[in-house]
């Protein structure tokens, strides 16, 4: 399974999780976004993600691939939704095995803030007041 990919169905962690697990691992750190009823003192009904797939997981991948060689963990993954989704969707996720617990949770944190930051993904939120706005998720605080 590739390190990062995008998703049009839903997020199975379970298998994913398996996916990272290691014997020499120590420690395992995840990170899971769900899509969220507000943004910016806006009720929010759902959303679309949109990516431009060839960039993104190859950008995706450099970060996973980033994040491995600077936190010495031993495996990594992250899976990002793209489509139509509702509150309480699971957005993103990700996970790391490492030796060492600090290296998993940095290793995480690390995946997820340049995935936002870097890969092109873009959200549409759909507003309960009947209108809908265009947001790169790296414009949003984490």
């Amino acid at each position: 399974m590739p390190g990062f990919h995008l998703s049009e169905t839903p997020i199975d962690v379970a298998p994913l999780r398996a996916g990272v697990l290691d014997p020499r691992a120590g420690g395992y750190a995840s990170f899971e976004g769900w899509v969220r009823d507000h943004h910016a003192g806006r009720a929010v009904g759902g959303l679309d993600y949109e990516a431009y797939a060839v960039l993104a997981e190859r950008e995706g991948e450099r970060i996973i691939a980033e994040a491995k060689a600077r936190f010495d963990v031993i495996d990594a993954c992250c899976v990002h939704r793209v489509g139509t989704l509702a509150i309480g969707d699971l957005a993103v996720w990700v996970g790391v095995s490492a030796a060492h617990r600090g290296a998993a949770f940095d290793a995480c944190r690390y995946i997820i803030d340049e995935t936002k930051r870097r890969v092109p993904i873009w959200k549409r939120e759909h507003y309960r007041e009947g209108d809908a706005d265009w947001l790169h998720p790296m414009a949003e605080e984490a």
